[in-house]
């Protein structure tokens, strides 16, 4: 996956969301009788500008993918006409003012709903919640849980794929529980699991699954040749598809992750193989190609695997439902997504949760690319994803964000008349400096992630 794919899609993913969050404030604001002067998707100098409709409203496309904003019609802002008084934003009712403010995340969540549906409708291949051997002491094998196992449930709730058991054992699971995990065997047999759930999951930064000794099951494949690329070690060395590895410089070899792992940690080396062709025992010196992975040098020896057909049927599953059942569906992994962005957002402010789990533009980026590349499906679910952080994150009660208009309003309800100028002045100051160290934080673990490969 290249940069430029990462950041052409990280564009069209912050594009669509800003859009859609702005378009909430803007749609809300005009059938609440508010003059609307600018809509404007990113910041800094326009790239486009058009100027649409009876109110001559300025559409703008800046250049600064990174948000977006609604400028309406305000007393506050500058001299108003006595004849256009009426539409100013500041002389609407607090309902109605309330109402414009919060349509913009609500916006973001009926995206979120609307991308799960297409989901559905449509249909995806997952990855099914099928484990291999999970480490000795993990909670996974307290449970007992056996390589082979498809996890069908967890504490009551249906799973079909490893995605749907993530987001079910942090959103059930968070605080040290012991959930209830319903498995069936590769045999078809059933059973019904007690797996216990750490206290401080989450104080760590890093793939949740394995640390509770949950790995997806990856079947034994044997150590034949499917293909041997042209240019490559391999191809030098004579070697051809269908040769089965024995041995790597008299070491027995069982399996083709074996070979490989074997083979890795040799870059540039020279390896004997034992090989047999055709029923004869052979054998070949190769010397492997090094090669950079994740910010070390790995041998690579230049082939493909053979690959039995239909050895990955039980791992994969085509998930789709009717118009009707996705939206039940489409809700469900809305709230879910919402309700764990909403426990981790929280356990992070008591220091029960790592801030290294933040994701800033960089992380966000490179997930756009990778999930882009998969295809429309996986592209949808992460834009929703986002779509539903973005609605969370703006309603937080910080001003500068939605949710500090709506403080400064529940405020207002309260006393019966807004806070002064200078103390809305004063609290969007502290907002927009505790939002810069949040940005500064999530780009900071961004580069310690790149570095860290």
């Amino acid at each position: 996956m290249s940069a430029l794919t990462s950041l052409l899609s990280f564009v069209v993913a912050i594009g669509v969301l800003v859009t859609v969050h702005e378009f909430g404030h803007y749609w809300v604001a005009r059938r609440m009788g508010v003059k609307v002067l600018r809509f404007s998707v990113g910041f800094g100098r326009p790239l486009l500008r058009w100027v649409r409709g009876a109110d001559r409203t300025e559409y703008v496309i800046s250049a600064i993918p990174l948000g977006g904003y609604v400028k309406m019609l305000d007393e506050r802002e500058g001299p108003v006409a006595e004849e256009e008084a009426h539409r100013a934003f500041n002389r609407k009712s607090l309902g109605a003012r309330s109402a414009v403010v919060v349509a913009g995340p609500l916006f973001n969540f009926a995206f979120a709903l609307l991308a799960y549906w297409l989901v559905f409708l449509t249909g995806s291949t997952v990855l099914r919640p099928v484990v291999d051997a999970p480490p000795p002491h993990s909670p996974a094998a307290v449970a007992e849980l056996r390589a082979g196992d498809e996890i069908l449930r967890v504490d009551g709730e249906i799973v079909r794929s490893w995605e749907e058991a993530l987001f079910t054992l942090l959103e059930r699971g968070l605080g040290g529980k012991v959930l209830a995990l319903q498995v069936e065997s590769a045999e078809g047999a059933r059973r019904e699991l007690r797996l216990p759930m750490p206290d401080g999951l989450l104080r760590e930064e890093g793939d949740v699954l394995a640390r509770l000794g949950l790995r997806p099951w990856r079947p034994v494949l044997a150590p034949v040749f499917a293909e041997v690329r042209a240019d490559t070690p391999a191809a030098a060395a004579g070697l051809r598809a269908g040769d089965r590895v024995l041995a790597a410089n008299g070491e027995p070899i069982a399996d083709w992750t074996a070979l490989v792992r074997y083979l890795e940690a040799r870059p540039g080396g020279q390896v004997r193989l034992s090989l047999r062709r055709d029923g004869a025992a052979i054998e070949r010196q190769v010397t492997l190609e090094a090669v950079e992975r994740d910010g070390r040098q790995v041998g690579r020896l230049g082939v493909i695997p053979e690959v039995p057909e239909g050895l990955y049927d039980r791992v994969r599953a085509e998930v789709r439902y009717g118009p009707l059942e996705a939206v039940s569906k489409s809700a469900r992994a809305t709230w879910q997504a919402s309700a764990l962005t909403v426990k981790v957002l929280g356990r992070m402010l008591i220091g029960d949760a790592s801030l290294k789990n933040l994701s800033g533009p960089i992380n966000i980026a490179q997930y756009a690319g990778e999930s882009a590349s998969l295809g429309l499906a996986p592209f949808l679910k992460f834009l929703a994803i986002i779509s539903i952080s973005l609605g969370i994150l703006n309603l937080l009660p910080v001003p500068v964000l939605d949710g500090g208009h709506l403080l400064y309003f529940g405020i207002e309800a309260l006393r019966g008349r807004p806070l002064s100028e200078q103390a809305q002045l004063l609290g969007q100051q502290i907002g927009m400096a505790l939002l810069l160290m949040l940005m500064a934080l999530a780009f900071y673990n961004d580069i310690v992630r790149l570095l860290a490969g």
